[in-house]
């Protein structure tokens, strides 16, 4: 902007700001926040919704036709209804793209109730939430598809509570996610096939890498991808470790078992728990054999960098979705659950990025 037209564009902001606090009560400006929210509802009443005809009318080239209003994050617009099929606005859409996407933001992290709240705090701009619940609703967002060839994957489970019939109360029920090449999330919920189907559809690589911890459910899954040939099932080291210093007993045992697995050597391991009496050393030791052929030489692989150790990740992603799916007091429909974990995959996949 030359120095002429930014002279122009200064007096005539002073003039509109004149204009705007003629129009403010004096007890509305008693602090900066209050100053900030006054300020910011009289640019979204007054100002935004005129200045955003003039870019839409100048973008188009159309300036006749049938008017429809649109709640944007610049205030309540109007739009004709050509430019709005030009600008690639959805039919019957009350919404703009970018609010929309922002109530699709918060949505994916809070509940409905508490994203009316905090959408009206950020934008000052009020979305009830029935409203977005129904965007939600009406979202098909697709499961990401990989740029590049997938050498490793990691699977992991979660629980949610389910809405039974009336009369018979709720129940949880598990679902399962899966992380690809570190990049890519997909959740589904009573729907393993879904999960096997969307992986495999996938570029995978020979030897795909498959990263689990110890649970049955999870390893179902597993040996359904890809080939047994080209599929390398690895014990998450971090869940291993977790499980041997739940034996208890002597410290410098459980060491010399921890320097074993590290180094892959099983055996060795179970050895060290062939005197040992208790319950929880016998678990262990069944489960090492049940698992033998998942438990590598860790120490090889991180220095050669060869794959992950850990399906953290994946564990961080079944975390984050259920500070959403577990909110105190909800109990769900599977579809209206199906919903929910799709959204926030999308936010974890950043396909909802502003």
């Amino acid at each position: 902007m030359n120095p002429e037209k930014q002279e122009r564009l200064q007096a005539c902001l002073q003039e509109l700001a004149g204009l705007l606090y003629e129009e403010t009560q004096e007890s509305e400006l008693t602090d900066l926040e209050s100053i900030e929210k006054t300020v910011r509802q009289q640019m979204l009443k007054h100002v935004s919704p005129e200045i955003a005809p003039f870019f839409i009318e100048a973008a188009t080239g159309i300036n006749t036709g049938k008017t429809r209003k649109v709640k944007s994050c610049v205030g309540v617009i109007k739009l004709k209804a050509r430019q709005a099929e030009k600008l690639g606005l959805k039919p019957r859409s009350q919404l703009s793209p970018l609010l929309e996407k922002c109530c699709l933001r918060v949505s994916s992290n809070e509940s409905y109730q508490s994203a009316e709240v905090e959408i009206e705090a950020l934008t000052g701009v009020k979305v009830g939430h029935t409203t977005q619940q129904r965007l939600v609703q009406r979202q098909d967002l697709l499961l990401p598809e990989a740029l590049q060839a997938v050498s490793e994957v990691s699977v992991d489970g979660g629980k949610v509570r389910r809405r039974g019939q009336p009369k018979q109360g709720c129940h949880w029920r598990d679902y399962k996610a899966v992380r690809l090449q570190g990049i890519y999330y997909g959740a589904f919920f009573d729907n393993n096939q879904c999960l096997i189907d969307y992986v495999n559809s996938q570029p995978l690589t020979a030897p795909l890498v498959c990263l689990g911890d110890g649970h049955d459910g999870v390893w179902n899954l597993v040996k359904e991808l890809a080939t047994p040939e080209t599929r390398r099932e690895i014990l998450d080291w971090y869940h291993l470790k977790e499980n041997l210093y739940k034996v208890g007993g002597s410290w410098k045992r459980l060491k010399q078992a921890e320097a074993f697995l590290w180094q892959g050597q099983v055996e060795a391991a179970v050895a060290l728990f062939a005197d040992c009496r208790k319950k929880q050393a016998r678990n262990f030791c069944a489960y090492l054999q049940q698992h033998h052929h998942r438990i590598v030489n860790y120490s090889y692989y991180q220095a050669e960098q060869l794959c992950s150790i850990g399906s953290g990740a994946v564990e961080s992603a079944i975390k984050q979705i259920g500070l959403r799916v577990k909110i105190s007091g909800a109990q769900w429909k599977t579809e209206n659950v199906n919903q929910v974990l799709s959204v926030r995959c999308a936010y974890l996949n950043g396909t909802l990025a502003i």
